[in-house]
């Protein structure tokens, strides 16, 4: 026997919440899945210094503010249940998840994206022994150490700058001859004394039981270099999350992204989604007025309008 709920939303990250919070203040009876813990990537920020509000935050605390408010709304929150299915069941969305099987009126995808591997060798064996995709997860582990960030965007350089705070010596590795972060990280960095190897990708990370080194290759050069390190945090960037949407029918382009129209709307009635599996400009601003978009349009969709024009038309 399916739980039957009005609204549920696939994803607790900043997209996710926002519409959870929205959806308990309109009323609806509203279930938010997660696969892992609450917060998505957002919780994994070491600092959010661009999201209006708050000068500076640490990503989980932030958070958790989200979720708390997302509960006081009305809306229940399950961590640790990721759905496995989706499908529209007559004039309702079937939802089966790890744990259970649901049936909604409107469905909200914010399943956000995961972490892209590197695929060299070594990477697979060593993931927990020194290979790490978080640095405020596991930063702490290696205080003191020398350690080696791989990437050259927003995220690689924040996690450099965490990192600068606990490790002995931080290296930075990109493959390009800039990076491709803000300003203001460029200039963070080189303050911090942090270790830029231009030009340069990982080929392999060695270590029979930890890591150990890093085997680097220049690809200006063609020369080849190892580098002794304790840990190598990944950050070279995202893939979406969109597969359960995907076999749905839910339609996404060519990189994965879910489609949808400026209401947050998929090709499929009664199916929206929003924030990082959408695509375009991945902050968590975005995710929240895209989220709090989808909730609107949910509620309007079950609804069949806002409340006075519903009663109006009943009549």
């Amino acid at each position: 026997m399916s739980v039957e709920k009005q609204l549920l939303i696939c994803g607790a990250g900043p997209a996710g919440l926002s519409a959870a919070i929205y959806a308990g203040r309109f009323g609806l009876d509203t279930v938010v899945l997660e696969a892992k813990v609450s917060g998505g990537q957002a919780a994994l920020a070491a600092i959010v210094e661009n999201y209006p509000g708050f000068t500076s935050v640490r990503g989980m605390e932030l958070m958790d503010v989200m979720r708390k408010q997302a509960e006081q709304s009305g809306s229940e929150i399950h961590d640790l249940e990721p759905v496995k299915k989706m499908e529209r069941d007559g004039g309702k969305i079937k939802i089966v998840s790890e744990k259970d099987t649901y049936t909604a009126d409107a469905v909200i995808i914010a399943t956000g994206r995961e972490h892209t591997k590197l695929g060299v060798p070594g990477e697979g064996k060593l993931v927990g022994r020194g290979v790490s995709y978080c640095a405020t997860c596991d930063g702490p582990l290696f205080k003191g150490k020398r350690v080696l960030v791989v990437g050259g965007g927003n995220t690689a350089c924040s996690e450099a700058l965490y990192l600068s705070e606990v490790a002995g010596e931080v290296n930075l590795v990109h493959r390009r001859d800039d990076l491709r972060a803000e300003a203001y990280y460029k200039r963070v960095l080189n303050e911090r004394g942090v270790k830029i190897h231009w030009n340069t990708e990982v080929k392999e990370i060695e270590g029979d039981k930890v890591v150990k080194r890093v085997r680097l290759f220049n690809n200006k050069t063609g020369e080849e270099s190892l580098l002794d390190v304790d840990a190598v945090f990944i950050a070279v960037g995202y893939k979406p999350m969109s597969e359960i949407a995907r076999e749905a029918g839910v339609e996404v382009d060519k990189e994965g992204y879910i489609i949808v129209d400026r209401e947050q709307k998929t090709n499929i009635e009664g199916i929206f989604a929003a924030g990082d599996v959408t695509g375009g400009v991945f902050q968590i601003a975005k995710a929240v007025g895209e989220g709090t978009t989808a909730a609107v349009n949910a509620y309007l969709y079950i609804r069949g309008g806002w409340y006075g024009e519903a009663v109006k038309d009943k009549k």
